[in-house]
């Protein structure tokens, strides 16, 4: 943990972006760190968890981090917790809480809750189109034979 706040103590110092940092470890040996970059890289997904998380992916050659444990600054907000629950770690270590990130501007609270609407009440339209077309896509995953289940 101490390395992950590092990271981000430095992230923020240096100009590259927020006081986030995140740090995956696998057997002892830290395999992946990450820092939070949405501004410098204008990328709303790159937050510290989803960076590790990609840079450990590729690191180990896997698609889930079996037997990790994921280090970070902040509890992970919702786009977070998505990823880190697609990814599988072991364990997720974290330092500060949510509210401990609201009371520096950054609060999720707002997304937790668009969340928890039906779709039909959320901030941002959410329109459901062309679903009967759109089911062939899921036949042919259903029809793969070499599928690799996730």
């Amino acid at each position: 943990m101490a390395r992950a706040i590092e990271l981000a103590i430095e992230n923020v110092r240096s100009g590259r972006g927020g006081p986030f940092g995140a740090v995956i470890v696998k057997d002892g040996r830290v395999v992946a760190e990450g820092t939070n970059s949405v501004t410098s890289g204008n990328d709303p997904t790159a937050h510290a968890e989803v960076v590790a998380i990609r840079a450990a992916c590729a690191a180990l050659g896997a698609f889930q981090l079996d037997g990790c444990d994921l280090y970070t600054t902040c509890e992970p907000c919702p786009m977070c917790l998505g990823a880190i629950y697609w990814a599988r770690p072991a364990r997720v270590y974290f330092a500060g809480s949510a509210a401990d990130a609201a009371a520096a501007g950054f609060d999720d609270a707002f997304i937790a809750g668009q969340i928890a609407l039906p779709r039909t009440e959320r901030k941002i339209p959410f329109i459901e189109t062309m679903r009967e077309e759109s089911l062939e896509c899921f036949r042919a995953w259903m029809e793969k034979r070499d599928r690799v289940e996730y």
